[in-house]
């Protein structure tokens, strides 16, 4: 589903990777910095980050791997669920990271997984990021892509045919008008809007709900530190100074909703109910070889176990909040205010 909204003052832009490290080098690239290190081939927790292309304005956000094999199940599902809730209320494209040189059978196939993950519609908005290295003559490898690898030919268009070739080495930034000019094209030629379905409805609900409860549950400390300005501040100036104070908590209400919701809440709940049926199982036909009472006994270290497994998404929230979020549980009486009363009353 395609939503118009123009004049977007931000593009949003998901990035995946089917395996190894070229979806982060991709990161790297579009912001000009270096968000992931370059031995960094996978991430456990969904991951935001902000910054500009060209000097537009651009949110980046990177989920685990498609095929990265140490992630469990119910961990995969809930980043899924936490991917979007960080990109909400839609990607304007899908970036999906392939190196050009090291393309496996299993890439090949990634276009099934992508449309399982994001729905159908999602091909329309993928644009393919065909990572290089070196010094290489770039007509060349295009000439590669249209005319002499079948391959990749073929792998572009299960993607919808828009592709771009880009140099792994992020301080180049002579390639940054030409990338933003092709994702800003293809989002033009969709209606300028955003990629939305019900999952990303579903996130987008989900946060604006945690959002409300948040706001309500700070209400008192808001309330009296605008007691506070209006004692510290002139009528002139204490509408500024409310203003940015709100700004800024409404910030981090926001980063924190959308790592830690009902949404994800129930995923995790569901993570360890699995966990500790998988592991109640293994563990009982592990014990059935000591007889009925070790079925018993090994059932229940098996469930244990596959609960801790589980819940490991629990202790990902708790590294998504330092990440995304200023440091978490934030006094804002004493830290805001201390920051905003800077220029007392005469």
């Amino acid at each position: 589903m395609d939503k118009r909204k123009k004049g977007s003052q931000e593009l949003r832009l998901m990035v995946v990777g089917s395996r190894g490290p070229t979806q982060f080098i991709l990161t790297n690239v579009i912001l000009g910095r270096e968000v992931f290190a370059k031995d960094i081939h996978s991430i456990s927790v969904s991951r935001k980050n902000t910054g500009e292309l060209a000097g537009k304005r651009v949110v980046v956000i990177n989920g685990p791997n498609l095929y990265d094999k140490d992630i469990s199940q119910p961990k995969r599902k809930m980043e899924l669920r936490r991917s979007k809730c960080l990109c909400i209320p839609g990607p304007h494209a899908f970036l999906v990271a392939f190196d050009i040189e090291a393309i496996s059978l299993n890439e090949m196939r990634a276009p099934k997984l992508m449309r399982k993950r994001f729905g159908q519609h999602c091909m329309r908005h993928c644009m393919v990021l065909l990572g290089y290295e070196g010094n290489v003559e770039v007509a060349a490898l295009e000439n590669r892509v249209r005319k002499t690898e079948w391959h990749l030919k073929e792998l572009i268009e299960k993607y919808g045919g828009c592709f771009h070739l880009f140099s792994k080495n992020w301080r180049d930034r002579s390639q940054d008008q030409e990338l933003l000019q092709k994702i800003e094209r293809m989002v033009a030629s969709l209606g300028g809007g955003y990629f939305s379905n019900h999952t990303f409805q579903k996130a987008e609900d989900s946060v604006r709900k945690e959002e409300k409860k948040l706001r309500k549950q700070k209400a008192a400390e808001i309330k009296k530190a605008w007691t506070e300005m209006e004692k510290q501040y002139i009528p002139e100036d204490l509408y500024q100074h409310k203003d940015a104070y709100t700004n800024t908590v409404g910030a981090e209400i926001r980063a924190k909703a959308e790592v830690d919701n009902g949404w994800l809440r129930t995923s995790l709940a569901r993570g360890l109910g699995t966990g500790l049926v998988a592991g109640a199982v293994v563990g009982a036909l592990f014990g059935s070889i000591e007889g009925p009472g070790g079925m018993v006994l090994y059932g229940i270290i098996g469930g244990a176990v596959g609960g801790s497994a589980g819940g490991t998404a629990q202790v990902a929230i708790k590294h998504m909040e330092n990440r995304v979020a200023p440091p978490a549980r934030l006094n804002f009486n004493a830290i805001f205010i201390n920051r905003f009363f800077a220029t007392p009353r005469p």
